[in-house]
């Protein structure tokens, strides 16, 4: 992968990076593989240390913040526990729901079968509650806005594919989709955080990447 900072940040401060993260770039080191690229390693030559705040699976495109000291990271990791940051994802669909807005509370419980995938399961899950809407509907699909009150590991995958809405490309809880994307077709839209020395509410959006364009473009095409 040839990523350059300057292809993926959108704004930097002496505390904090926000970068539009690429589909296929780590957020953390691979365990099995350590020679992958990872979001640290492609800026700490030219922003220095970077603390990780938050994560986003490989697959998933989008909005991402690193603290570059170590009070910046405890600020935030703060105020993602204290729900004080506001995260948007979108998602391209399998299935055209009938509702406009859907509430998902089912807890989940990570790492829950043999495929790894997080389930729901009532007695043993963890509270996890994620806020859908229905951005635009197509003949056999649509585009999503979730927005998730809490940070289970796939937990926005989880909800959708258990709604009867998994999200394109997603194999793991869904179906491959393959002719539309080679990948999740999920997306960090947007976030909204409060600075971690001015207390100033910091708003980012993300556009979509080329991947994402191509198939929503191909589904207005087919409604």
């Amino acid at each position: 992968m040839d990523t350059k900072p300057g292809d993926i940040v959108l704004w930097s401060d002496l505390f904090l990076v926000v970068v539009n993260k690429p589909s296929g770039l780590l957020t953390l080191p691979d365990g099995y593989d350590p020679a992958l690229p990872y979001i640290s390693q492609l800026l700490e030559p030219e922003f220095g240390r970077m603390w990780i705040v938050h994560r986003l699976d490989k697959d998933t495109s989008g909005l991402l913040v690193l603290a570059r000291t170590a009070e910046a990271h405890r600020f935030l990791n703060t105020a993602f526990e204290t729900r004080q940051v506001i995260k948007v994802y979108h998602a391209l669909v399998a299935g055209c729901p009938e509702w406009d807005e859907r509430r998902v509370g089912l807890p989940l419980r990570v790492n829950g079968d043999r495929q790894h995938r997080t389930v729901v399961d009532a007695r043993k899950g963890k509270p996890a509650i994620t806020n859908l809407r229905v951005l635009e509907r197509f003949s056999q699909w649509a585009l999503i806005e979730a927005s998730p009150e809490t940070g289970r590991t796939h937990q926005i995958r989880a909800h959708l594919a258990v709604a009867g809405f998994p999200i394109l490309g997603d194999a793991l809880y869904g179906r491959d989709e393959g002719q539309f994307i080679q990948r999740v077709a999920l997306h960090a839209r947007s976030l909204a955080f409060p600075h971690p020395v001015t207390g100033e509410v910091i708003s980012f959006q993300a556009p979509y990447p080329e991947d994402f364009i191509r198939v929503l473009e191909l589904l207005r095409k087919q409604i």
